[in-house]
Formats: structure tokens, sequence, C-alpha cells
């Protein structure tokens, strides 16, 4: 593990509650004055496929870290902790560059096909764009919830073959074990996120509707009530998955989490309401010395809002990325300290494509 300094988390007063936590966390409104407003940037990912990407980029970007951000299911690079984010790194010093994923922020026009949670193969032409044709020499990936299953599989894909610009990787509420998340949140407890989630795939089947009319049959769509029967009407057969449940186990970053081979921050909290905690106390996990494993009895989902201090907005999760990739980025490994030493650009490192016949996966091709 890596033994940085890292105060634990203590949460706001009033949000002690997990779900008072999840819903504040995402009904807050957040401003973020002083970030500049963002240059937007496509990415051809597959044929007929490309994603946008909200860039904030300081002047030289050669010379600064760049943090790549992934939101979570039905998000989009306009999610509050994505600009959080975007607002502390680029304060730092960092160039951030918020990824919607396919579908997301209102793209469903740029991309012919669908999304899951496992498909890394956006992230990865990301980082090897922002390689080999940017010239950055420095990059780290941070997601949230799905967002961070993604970066966790990703670097587990990777394993010891990562980019040499590849800093490292962060995960806040990963589902990184799909199928138990999927379970906790059909609890009567969490109906609220259920419908939630659900109202909005349907509406993102019906924008695909407008755009790619006859693609998808949608006379299914209106008896659909759960993500687990979204994902066995639509997600899984349109990817070649055998069921829901196929594509949970394969598309899980637990499968290749204890590969990971570069370093890779997790917060988590013991009391999200839809993601469980008994897969980060797995050995895969907690006996990777790569992984450093931040769990808080306390957070919600992709909540970890405490106290305000000064011009601190107290979302804690979001200081803490930061603070890890920056680490990762000066020469002494600790956050804020030391010179900033940039990795070089391996214009040799791997491309990166999908196996054919394998609806995820992405592996390192030399050459």
């Amino acid at each position: 593990m890596y033994d940085r300094p890292m105060d634990v988390f203590e949460p706001r007063a009033s949000l002690r509650n997990a779900h008072r936590m999840t819903l504040y966390s995402w009904g807050n409104p957040r401003h973020f004055p002083r970030l500049p407003a963002p240059t937007r940037r496509y990415f051809d990912v597959a044929p007929a496929t490309r994603v946008v990407a909200d860039c904030h980029w300081h002047e030289r970007p050669w010379e600064h870290v760049t943090l790549v951000a992934l939101h979570g299911l039905n998000g989009s690079s306009e999610a509050h902790y994505m600009r959080g984010l975007a607002a502390k790194g680029f304060a730092r010093g960092m160039n951030v560059v918020r990824l919607n994923q396919r579908n997301c922020g209102d793209t469903e026009h740029l991309a012919e096909g669908l999304f899951h949670s496992g498909l890394t193969a956006d992230a990865a032409h990301v980082v090897h764009e922002l390689t080999h044709i940017d010239g950055l020499p420095a990059i780290g990936v941070a997601g949230y919830s799905l967002g961070g299953n993604l970066a966790l599989k990703l670097a587990g894909e990777y394993g010891a073959f990562a980019p040499k610009t590849v800093l490292g990787v962060a995960a806040v509420s990963p589902i990184i074990e799909i199928s138990e998340c999927t379970r906790a949140l059909e609890r009567p407890g969490n109906a609220l996120y259920q419908w939630n989630f659900v109202r909005d795939l349907k509406r993102r089947m019906r924008r695909k509707e407008r755009f790619h009319s006859g693609r998808f049959d949608l006379t299914k769509l209106n008896a659909v009530r759960t993500v687990r029967e979204f994902d066995e009407t639509y997600t899984a057969p349109y990817f070649g998955f055998r069921n829901a449940e196929d594509y949970y186990h394969r598309a899980s970053s637990m499968r290749v989490i204890d590969r990971i081979r570069v370093p890779a921050l997790i917060i988590t909290a013991e009391d999200d309401p839809f993601v469980p905690s008994r897969p980060f106390h797995d050995p895969k996990v907690t006996g990777n010395p790569h992984i450093d494993l931040r769990v808080s009895p306390h957070g919600g989902h992709c909540g970890f809002v405490g106290a305000r201090s000064g011009e601190d907005d107290g979302y804690w999760a979001e200081n803490r990325i930061v603070e890890f990739i920056w680490g990762l980025g000066t020469g002494d490994g600790l956050p804020g300290t030391g010179t900033r030493h940039l990795l070089r650009v391996d214009t040799d490192s791997p491309r990166f494509q999908n196996v054919e016949g394998d609806p995820f996966r992405v592996v390192v091709r030399r050459g």
C-alpha cells in the first residue's frame, strides 16, 4: 500500500446518514467561478462512434499533469463531481479532461451503438491519443461509481504493460462487483435510486431512436422497471453477453483488479446505499500492494462531503484524488512537494484494440 499523508474522512454533521449524504451531494447546486470555460474535444474511438470531452488546458499543457475524469451511470461531464475535480485539479496546476461516455451528455447522435459499464476501450483510446497526438507526458485517470470501475478495470487490463505516461488511477464508490451493486439497488430502501437510473436509461433509448431510428426495439422499453431488466433487455444482448448476470460478471473490475500494477487509490464507504463494501475486503484488493484502499464508515454513494474550511467546500474525495494524482507527478511522490517529475512520452508504447468477439476487453498490441 502507498503510505501517503491522507486525512480520515469526517462527514459534515448534518450528513452522517447515508441517504442524506448521497442525495445532498447529488442535488446540492455547486458553482466554480474560477474554473475557466472548457474547450470541447472529440475523439473518434471506433467506427461511427465519437465521444466528446470538456477540457481545461494550461498554457504549455505538455508541462503539466493531466487528469482524465470519468463519470458514473447516466452522468456526464457536467456532473458536480466532474466539475469539482476539474476546479480543484486545475487550481493545483493540472490539465483536466472531463470525458463523456458514449451517448452521455446529449451525445446520442455521435454513436450508433450503446455503452456498458466495463467498456474501457474509449478511455484507453483517449489516453493513447493524449499521449501520442498531444504529447502529454503524465496522465492520471479518476472515476466515480461506474467511472471508477472503468478506471480500475483499465489499470487491471494494462497490467504490467501500462503506458509509461500513466501515473495511476483513482476511484470513488466504484462498482467493482456489478452484480452485487445491482442486487443492492433492488432493496426497497433504494427504490428512489432505482427509479432515477431507469428513468434516465429510458430517456436515453428514446433519444437514440430519434437519431438512429429503428436501430433498437423499443416495444419492450415501457415494461422495464429495474436496471437489471434494462440490461437483460438491451445491454447484454447488444454486446453479445449471455444475459445480464454474465455481463455484470465480465464487466466488473474485480476480474482483473489483482493485476493492477500502477498506483491506485480506492475510496468507498461502508454505508454506501448500493455499493456493498464486502468486495473491497477481498484479498484481490487488500493483497495488492499497488492499491491504496480507503474504506470510510460514512460517505454514502459518491458523497464524502465534510465540513467547509475557508475556500475548501468540503468535498473530501475530490481533494484526495487531486492530492494523489498530483503526488504521483512530483519528484518524491508526496502530494504538493518536491520538483515535478514528468514522464517522457514513450513513442513505442502499446496501441489499444478491442478483442474481436469480446465486447469489453482491451489488449495491448505492439507495433
